[in-house]
């Protein structure tokens, strides 16, 4: 099978992906809510029939990921977006079964029109609290353009208001989200007898090998049961958490200044761009992010023209050369969906290993998918 992956090439493990949607069926049906699949983190729709089998709804933040939710989760979509055009505001309401709206201004131009065609019409709410530490991932600082501020305790909603949406975590344990919702009370709770549900966005981790799933379901439970309100999570990361992989081969290694930089056919600024904005740093099948475990130690550096495409360095057992496999771990969520064609660089390939230990290969790029997306 490994012959018969090109490279570069993202590789989905079928298994590995079940086994995260079987937990997440199981917290799902154990705390009687409703847990869907947010397409900002996860999109690769050539496995939504086996996603199907687990859940049957998903989060889209545009008209792009609403249409993709119509036409490969089969159904209607959660939609909120930061804001919403004139121009595709009916065509979102024809494929939406809920809508949150970012800000007052949006709700008050939109909002009755959306209740009118029978769309559960939702706000965002900030209640500033995160415990996200990077600030490029938080959602609740003080002047963030994200959901609407309590001011406090006086805000009032219209009658057609339905529901309550918050996003503040980010790859977060279950005592982040119960801290969340005591400020989410805090703030909020005045509104709770108005509305019928509370979608608390993602960021929830909970297929992580560290994850208290037994906590999660009691907070989620305990809060149900206290609000009598239609519980919703969307997590990105959770699902394809640990699924799967982005090979890559080493083309050249360079030597400056005592440095040792191994370039691969791939890009982290084009292909893994969590690496450089988190910044986050992958593990590798034949390597090691301590580079006190090996005794040979490379930079690896991207193919991109960008002088800050590269990783510091990592340790190996043995000196690496032109056309070694260096396989990158964890590359499935919030990747894909955020991969770009920066100087031309070809897209990694997309392939799913089967189960049964065979590899299909799903997808290829090439010139036409750079050129078609410019003008």
């Amino acid at each position: 099978m490994p012959n018969a992956i090109p490279s570069p090439c993202f590789v989905l493990d079928e298994q590995k992906l079940e086994d995260n949607l079987s937990l997440i069926r199981t917290v799902a049906d154990q705390a009687e809510v409703e847990i869907i699949l947010a397409f900002k983190g996860f999109a690769m729709w050539s496995a939504f029939p086996l996603v199907r089998k687990y859940i049957s709804g998903a989060t889209a933040s545009s008209v792009h990921e609403m249409m993709l939710c119509n036409e490969h989760m089969k159904t209607k979509s959660h939609t909120y977006a930061v804001a919403y055009k004139d121009s595709e505001i009916d065509q979102i309401l024809a494929g939406s079964s809920h809508i949150t709206f970012n800000s007052l201004n949006q709700l008050e131009r939109f909002g009755p029109r959306t209740h009118a065609q029978g769309v559960s019409v939702g706000l965002r709410i900030n209640p500033e609290y995160s415990d996200v530490e990077t600030e490029l991932y938080n959602p609740s600082s003080p002047t963030s353009r994200l959901g609407v501020k309590a001011d406090p305790q006086n805000l009032q909603i219209p009658d057609y208001v339905e529901g309550l949406h918050f996003h503040v975590l980010c790859e977060s344990d279950s005592m982040a989200l119960e801290k969340t919702l005591h400020s989410v009370e805090n703030r909020f709770g005045h509104l709770f007898p108005q509305i019928k549900w509370i979608n608390m966005g993602g960021g929830h981790l909970m297929t992580r090998k560290d994850y208290d799933t037994s906590h999660l379901i009691q907070v989620l439970k305990d809060f149900k049961t206290k609000h009598n309100l239609h519980l919703i999570l969307e997590p990105g990361s959770a699902f394809a958490w640990e699924t799967g992989s982005l090979k890559t081969t080493i083309l050249d290694i360079v030597e400056n200044g005592g440095v040792k930089t191994a370039i691969i056919d791939a890009s982290f600024t084009c292909h893994m761009p969590d690496c450089l904005e988190m910044p986050y740093r992958p593990n590798l099948v034949n390597g090691y992010s301590d580079v006190q475990k090996g005794n040979q130690r490379y930079r690896l550096g991207g193919v991109s023209c960008l002088a800050g495409d590269f990783l510091e360095a990592y340790s190996f057992d043995r000196p690496l050369h032109v056309g070694d496999e260096i396989e990158f771990l964890d590359m499935i969520h919030y990747t894909m969906v955020k991969t770009s064609t920066f100087n031309g660089i070809q897209h990694p390939a997309i392939g799913i290993k089967r189960k049964n230990g065979t590899f299909d290969l799903i997808k290829t790029f090439g010139y036409s998918d750079y050129r078609n997306r410019l003008s």
